[in-house]
């Protein structure tokens, strides 16, 4: 019986040791071996583009700023922008300018201008250009209003996010969320992108520091970003399991008393 005790004792410890931890390399971002075993720094190319087309349904919160004939500017333009203030999301999309299905927007004396497949500095210099014609003097401010992230997976806080600047980058948006969970696998967070044609899905490794030159480094207004878990979160954790290790070796011990004992 001894020796059944002691054999059994080690299965389970040995088990419990080495299905229960998540190893540490798999909660590492930007691993790159050969850079940490030659302690080098390694330069990684990415042009910081802000290449969004716009489409259809997009907001635009767009100002026409003329100091010298405001009244003749907001009779142009509707310029609601001028004489509102932003308190929420609602607000923001009910006094922003919305593109229409075919990509255009509407300013009531200036008529309807398209801005689809543009971006927001195209876009931009596109309205200038427009207005130039009725009125001078006149400088127009053009922002994305609707630039949206959702967050899954194995975050801390899942969800959608909204973000107030021009662009962000994929650990940008996985710190918004809350940085990932110990059972995120970091090497295949995939990424939904819409495009032309509908929706494509890109996987990425963000534990290998190449991402930061894929295309998919910088995000996109509407993109969701997908973590997957672990395969080892069915049945594991994060942690090696002391309280439960010293339960199972005192039941061991005890039971190894009793029949010891009985003998």
């Amino acid at each position: 019986m001894n020796k059944l005790l002691k054999i059994g004792l080690f299965a389970v410890l040995f088990a419990v040791f080495f299905a229960s931890c998540v190893p540490q390399k798999k909660m590492l971002y930007l691993k790159e071996a050969q850079m940490a075993a030659e302690n080098l720094s390694k330069e990684y190319v990415n042009d910081r583009t802000l290449d969004y087309k716009l489409q259809p349904g997009d907001n635009l919160f767009i100002r026409f700023i003329n100091t010298v004939d405001e009244r003749s500017v907001a009779a142009l333009t509707g310029d609601v922008a001028a004489r509102s203030t932003y308190t929420s999301d609602a607000s923001i999309y009910l006094q922003s300018y919305t593109l229409d299905e075919e990509g255009l927007i509407e300013l009531p004396l200036v008529g309807k201008i398209e801005l689809k497949n543009l971006t927001v500095d195209q876009a931009k210099d596109k309205m200038q250009t427009e207005l130039n014609k009725y009125i001078n003097q006149t400088t127009v401010i053009v922002k994305l209003s609707n630039f949206n992230l959702t967050v899954l997976g194995e975050v801390t806080r899942p969800g959608m996010y909204k973000v107030y600047q021009s662009q962000i980058n994929l650990f940008e948006a996985v710190a918004l969320a809350g940085n990932m969970t110990n059972f995120a696998k970091n090497s295949e967070v995939k990424i939904i992108r819409q495009t032309d044609n509908g929706s494509e899905i890109a996987t990425v490794d963000m534990g290998n520091a190449d991402i930061l030159s894929s295309p998919y480094y910088y995000l996109k207004p509407n993109d969701i970003i997908y973590v997957e878990p672990l395969k080892i979160k069915q049945w594991g954790f994060t942690a090696f399991p002391y309280s439960t290790v010293i339960s199972i070796v005192t039941l061991a011990v005890t039971l190894y008393s009793i029949f010891s004992y009985n003998r």
